[in-house]
């Protein structure tokens, strides 16, 4: 018996489409499932499962009245939406006690974009306060936990996301990534999970946004528990929608197109500053030696200004301009940090203590302006480095976290560890998270494959390479439910 918690949201529309199976039956089985795992995990923080129901009854009494090719891509399938992305109804806090109240009158773009190739969301998901941390904990709704052991962290801020895609509770849904927002919880959850080339998807309806030249460092995109889903929604949500001013005219390719003996694969182990585990090292080379066999080329690399990343990612985010942290998290008030670090220790702060260290940290490249001057040109001389060495028929395989997912608060003791991530941003790179199985401890193993702007279709195509490879995601046994 095929168990509808286990396939791809392309899988399940094709059985609807061709009547194997209802929507009101997938639909219902993921809502079930997520009654079940949700009191475990607290990744879902907003639930329309009535309204679910309803739009699943709809799409099946209206199936027979459209030819099969007629049909939108996820007819009838259901997915989740981290609550950073207007959806009609459903709330739009961002995380932030300020906004408890805010509910959606629109839908973002993407959202939007998603509901007309007949997607039907199951409700929202958790995120960090106003998605600048890497665990998903806020004031408003509390902390999600990882499906793999709930001690540890299933990141952010798309931790909500990571979280229930990888219990079986939806087979994909929609994230955002500043920062890594996108493959932090995709790695520590073991799911897959794509940041856009900076530009190509718009950001349109996601609170917080970005302003001027930071409008490009914020990309919205895919997580799934499946490649195959990454490329169909991002064909679905990318493209001008006539409001996002940061949006380029990149025009998308098949990953069908990519042929991997065609393809330069640059190995590139650390940043050359923070270590790596042995065991990250030891399937980063299992991934190498995969796609070598596959046909690929491989290339040892080390990129010097890598070790500068943190440095270069605040510095080309400060310069950008726009709005302040601490502005958005008072609501367009600047909060005081020395009063709500004081207010925190006694308890009584509506912010976490990463919000409140992270307005503090933002001043810091403003201090030092010629300094900051300096890392914004080692970052644009890295962009063109990286440029040339990934070229039009290249990847770059790249560590995600020096670690598996962490304990709980384990990362604020290890504050620059995101910038295996966040220095992608800043560089405006495709990049695809990959899961590559499961440690001794049942904990997700991954890697982050790096393309050239605007090849996405190559990063992904590589994301499906190695899940051939590696088998994909793989169910948590932690939870013991019945995948």
């Amino acid at each position: 018996m095929i168990n509808l918690l286990t396939l791809s949201g392309t899988e399940l529309a094709k059985m609807i489409r061709h009547r194997m199976v209802t929507s009101r039956e997938v639909v219902k089985a993921h809502i079930e499932h997520i009654k079940k795992v949700n009191p475990l995990l607290n990744a879902v923080v907003k639930d329309r499962f009535t309204e679910a129901l309803k739009e699943a009854n709809l799409a099946d009494s209206k199936i027979r009245d459209y030819p099969i090719e007629a049909l939108p891509p996820f007819y009838g399938v259901p997915c989740t939406i981290k609550e950073h992305f207007a959806l009609k109804g459903m709330p739009n806090t961002s995380g932030l006690v300020h906004r408890k109240n805010n509910i959606s009158i629109t839908n973002a773009t993407v959202v939007e974009r998603l509901l007309s190739a007949g997607a039907i969301p199951l409700g929202v998901t958790n995120v960090s306060e106003l998605g600048m941390w890497m665990e998903s904990n806020n004031e408003v709704y509390g902390r999600t936990n990882n499906p793999y052991d709930r001690k540890r962290t299933a990141g952010g801020s798309s931790g909500g996301e990571g979280s229930i895609i990888a219990s079986g509770g939806s087979p994909f849904g929609l994230g955002s990534d500043i920062g890594g927002s996108i493959r932090v919880p995709s790695f520590f959850n073991g799911i897959f999970g794509h940041k856009p080339t900076g530009g190509l998807v718009p950001n349109t309806g996601h609170y917080p946004t970005t302003e001027g030249k930071a409008i490009r460092f914020l990309t919205s995109g895919p997580m799934a528990k499946h490649a195959e889903d990454l490329w169909t929604i991002l064909k679905i949500i990318a493209g001008d929608d006539g409001k996002d001013k940061g949006i380029l005219n990149y025009t998308l390719r098949d990953p069908k197109e990519v042929r991997l003996k065609d393809l330069t694969v640059l190995n590139v182990t650390d940043n050359g500053l923070i270590p790596v585990s042995d065991e990250l090292r030891f399937i980063q080379q299992k991934a190498i030696a995969a796609l070598s066999h596959a046909g690929a080329k491989i290339s040892n690399v080390q990129l010097a200004d890598l070790k500068d990343s943190f440095f270069i990612w605040a510095s080309m985010l400060s310069e950008a301009g726009g709005r302040s942290f601490k502005n958005m998290m008072g609501d367009g008030t600047d909060i005081n940090v020395g009063l709500e670090l004081t207010k925190w220790m006694l308890g009584f702060s509506n912010h976490t203590l990463p919000g409140i260290l992270l307005s503090f940290v933002e001043d810091v490249p403003k201090l030092l302006p010629n300094i900051t001057k300096e890392f914004v040109q080692k970052g644009e001389n890295l962009k063109k480095e990286m440029k040339e060495i990934i070229g039009e028929h290249g990847v770059m395989l790249y560590p995600s976290y020096p670690e598996v997912a962490p304990p709980h608060n384990k990362p604020l003791a290890n504050l620059y560890h995101w910038m295996y991530t966040a220095i992608f941003n800043v560089m405006e790179n495709p990049v695809t998270q990959v899961p590559l199985g499961l440690n001794q401890l049942g904990l997700p193993l991954g890697i982050q494959v790096v393309g050239s702007h605007g090849n996405d279709h190559i990063t992904i195509a590589v994301a499906m390479e190695l899940e051939k490879a590696f088998g994909g995601w793989t169910p948590p046994k932690y939870l013991k439910y019945h995948i």
